[in-house]
């Protein structure tokens, strides 16, 4: 019997591998990564503050609802620059960052942080940090559901362990962006969404728009999807409606003109806070421009080819895993926990890992790529930790990046791994 089924046949063993995995990434992350990045930064010149992703929407939120200023102001974004570098920015240092840590977020996010503007920042820290993981843990769970993955508890379990004890969820934990909250809204939204509870559905759509880059393409395909059998699936589309409209309605009252200038924050963006897309970093500019264009080609084709599908179908679960990779691959931002978004993906491989042909030489080889890269991740960071145990830990800095090695290749091998699989694997008749 192969080493994969006898785990199989122990659910506890596999149970307990995941914990231990998860315990050793995160030992790996805070007492060896992150000390040589401490140290970097601190030969980089660069300024240290609370580094806090949420700290700018904090700040902004509290700013508008308790003294009304304009979150988008020059005179903001230098209290918000005070906090998050611990002083101003001075365009004319050349060590100090390009990222200006200005409110670049629709005004009606400040709706979700208003509980928290009369509490202590580093109470807020705290909070959100649990949150977000519990946001992680739980969009893995509603994904798991939507794709049709039923492994039972035990298998499920270990899953979420594996999702946590990753190097997005606690990029995600150490910065508290947002990026995990949005991501739970859009899993629970396509849960809502297969159960046939549409309204909900819409109204969680309409809350993830506070991150329209990452959310955006997700909340169009569901519309279209929508649109497409009217009668039965217009209590989505309206309740995405009203909750919009309230939202944006409400952020008119508390600060009258703002689209503007949130427009104006949106313009000089590029600027300073962007990257290179995935496809631009591994290819010549002019190809990687074309190969761009010819995804989101690709992608609209498909999604308008399956815009009918029944949400238990496996084409419904594939156009989830083709528009989250390309929004990935296509992104202008190489942040870790962007990466959460390709939950949906693996999954749908994962589903699928049995559905491809014995023929199948290619997607099978790349369905195994884009697992060995996450793989790689969980087995050198277990490594590292357990040789911390007899080596100190500043003598592993040289490999202290080493389970990294493969974070930006996971997005292009789960995007082509979909795309294989989505046209060779045997759907199952559902």
């Amino acid at each position: 019997m192969k080493l994969i089924d006898r785990l199989a046949a122990r659910p506890w063993l596999v149970l307990a591998a995941c914990a231990l995995i998860s315990i050793s990434f995160w030992h790996w992350a805070q007492h060896i990564l992150v000390p040589a990045y401490t140290l970097q930064i601190v030969a980089s010149g660069r300024p240290i503050g609370n580094n806090s992703d949420l700290y700018p929407r904090w700040l902004g939120a509290r700013e508008l609802l308790l003294r009304g200023r304009d979150l988008y102001s020059a005179e903001v974004t230098r209290e918000i620059q005070t906090g998050f570098y611990g002083r101003p920015l001075n365009a004319h240092n050349p060590s100090d960052p390009k990222a200006q840590e200005s409110f670049v977020y629709p005004l009606y996010v400040v709706f979700l942080l208003a509980p928290t503007v009369g509490l202590p920042f580093a109470t807020v820290v705290t909070i959100f940090r649990w949150l977000l993981l519990l946001a992680i843990a739980l969009s893995f769970s509603l994904w798991a559901y939507v794709v049709g993955m039923r492994s039972g508890r035990i298998y499920l379990l270990a899953g979420v362990f594996l999702a946590l004890g990753s190097y997005p969820a606690f990029e995600e934990y150490s910065q508290q962006n947002l990026t995990a909250l949005v991501i739970f809204f859009l899993a629970a939204a396509a849960a809502s969404i297969v159960s046939n509870r549409l309204v909900l559905g819409g109204f969680l759509l309409a809350l993830a728009t506070v991150k329209p880059d990452i959310a955006g393409p997700l909340i169009l395909w569901f519309l279209i999807w929508a649109l497409s059998g009217w009668k039965q699936r217009n209590r989505l589309i309206g309740s995405f409606a009203v909750t919009m409209t309230a939202l944006l309605a409400g952020a008119e009252i508390l600060s009258p003109h703002w689209i503007g200038r949130f427009a104006a924050a949106l313009r000089e963006y590029p600027s300073y806070g962007s990257d290179p897309s995935i496809l631009q970093l591994f290819l010549p500019p002019f190809l990687a421009r074309a190969s761009e264009a010819l995804l989101l080609v690709i992608v609209i084709v498909i999604c308008w080819r399956w815009r009918t599908a029944r949400p238990t179908s496996f084409e419904f679960g594939a156009a989830l895993a083709w528009v989250t990779s390309v929004t990935l691959v296509l992104l202008p931002k190489q942040a870790a926990y962007n990466q959460l978004l390709l939950m949906p993906a693996l999954l749908v491989l994962v589903v699928r890992l049995d559905s491809v042909p014995a023929p199948g030489l290619l997607p099978r080889a790349l369905m195994k790529a884009t697992f060995a890269c996450q793989i790689w991740q969980w087995l050198s960071a277990t490594v590292l930790c357990f040789i911390a145990l007899v080596v100190p830990a500043e003598k592993l800095r040289a490999v202290a990046e080493a389970p990294l090695y493969t974070l930006l290749a996971l997005p292009l091998t789960t995007f082509l791994a979909i795309l294989f699989v989505t046209f060779l694997a045997q759907p199952e008749q559902t």
